[in-house]
């Protein structure tokens, strides 16, 4: 039985749309984030995964340890399910109600820790906390930015960048009584979250790898130097880094404490094209074709599930299962209906499925209020996701 016969008979009993998990290659995926760390913890990116069932089952994995949230009302609705208990929510945020629940939040207090990159932010927790205390995390920019600055490799994230703007902020912290300095952040998005195996792209490629292999250098350096800056007026809790694309590099340093990942667990089609791992997609989503338009077309009922980052055909859906689909490109994903062509479509029926894999992982799960487990032919188990819980935090 081949991979979309097995999909198709685990899930005969359902309507499309749908999406579904593959248990064995979520399983795999995370045993090999697991290997790639060499003993390093893993803390969990809850944005790419948007299922509590499935956070609580990584968890549970030996070489999984806290969660990486990606606001603080989720950091809190998760900790309010007891879900973890050591959760650092990956951005700053400005929700001044959600920072006076946390700080009246005895448990929650103690589970979370917010992320800071200026004065402005400790004003505002201090304003919305009141007395009541609430652990902070240093952000520090990890992008690569050779000839003096003027080239810029990586998310523009924390204006803080160097150890003596790192060690000033802390001081700034330390100056506040309310305020807890428990940890540092440094994520590399330019070696996480870039493919350096473009497919029919050589030269880019090794372009790519270029640049990563002199970043690698050079944020090794500069964190290492950062973290002894920081370390001599804080008993810091964690050092965090990386990303499913980096989690060998990153683990390898000697200032880090523990790595963030998350999309290598679904491996959507966006994580592809590295050449230090190779993923097994997990993640998935059923269209039915309502449509036979013509020869070598169907189309599909709805679809346009487009991926957040720049506006190009890589934020689509990948047609996956059968082989050989593609995009009409006067139409693309559509709201309501995608047409899909290709020689294979002569083969599918009104009432077939097209298997498809999101761009990005989380994602995926703001369009669907379940995830139908899978493992092999059957279909063992039916999770929310943070949209079937009624939990829409972005």
């Amino acid at each position: 039985m081949n991979l979309r016969e097995r999909y198709d008979t685990a899930t005969a009993g359902l309507e499309a749309p749908f999406a579904v998990v593959d248990l064995a290659a979520f399983r795999d995926n995370a045993a090999d984030l697991v290997r790639r760390a060499a003993g390093t913890p893993i803390r969990v990116a809850s944005k790419s995964v948007r299922c509590r069932a499935l956070l609580e089952d990584v968890l549970a994995m030996e070489g999984f340890a806290g969660v990486m949230a990606f606001t603080l009302p989720e950091a809190l609705w998760l900790s309010g399910h007891g879900t973890c208990d050591d959760i650092l929510v990956a951005y700053p945020t400005a929700d001044r109600t959600a920072i006076a629940a946390l700080a009246a939040d005895e448990r929650a207090a103690r589970a979370v820790t917010l992320m800071v990159d200026s004065a402005a932010h400790l004003d505002m927790i201090e304003a919305a906390a009141g007395d009541r205390p609430v652990r902070v995390c240093l952000d520090i920019d990890a992008a690569y930015r050779p000839m003096g600055g003027r080239v810029r490799f990586g998310a523009r994230r924390s204006p803080l960048r160097t150890p003596a703007e790192a060690r000033a902020m802390a001081e700034e912290i330390l100056k506040r009584p309310g305020l807890r300095l428990v940890g540092l952040m440094a994520y590399e998005s330019q070696i996480a979250g870039v493919g350096d195996t473009p497919p029919g792209r050589p030269a880019r490629a090794r372009a790519i790898r270029a640049m990563q292999r002199r970043s690698r250098l050079e944020l090794a350096r500069r964190r290492a130097a950062i973290v002894r800056e920081v370390r001599e007026l804080a008993e810091l809790e964690f050092v965090n880094g990386g990303g499913t694309g980096s989690v060998e590099s990153t683990a390898r340093e000697r200032a880090v404490t523990e790595v963030a990942a998350g999309s290598g667990l679904y491996q959507p089609h966006l994580f592809d094209h590295y050449s230090n791992f190779t993923g097994r997609p997990a993640a998935l989503f059923a269209l039915p074709v309502v449509r036979r338009p013509g020869p070598g077309v169907v189309t599909c009922l709805g679809g346009g599930y487009l991926a957040s980052g720049p506006a190009d055909a890589m934020r689509l859906p990948q047609p996956y299962l059968p082989t050989g689909l593609s995009y009409d490109s006067d139409e693309g994903a559509g709201e309501v209906q995608t047409p899909l062509i290709g020689p294979v479509a002569d083969r599918l029926s009104v009432g077939d499925r097209v298997w498809f894999r999101h761009t990005k992982a989380g994602e995926l799960c703001e369009r669907f209020d379940a995830l139908h487990l899978v493992d092999g032919d059957r279909l063992v188990r039916t999770v929310p996701t943070y949209r079937g819980e009624g939990a829409t935090f972005l």
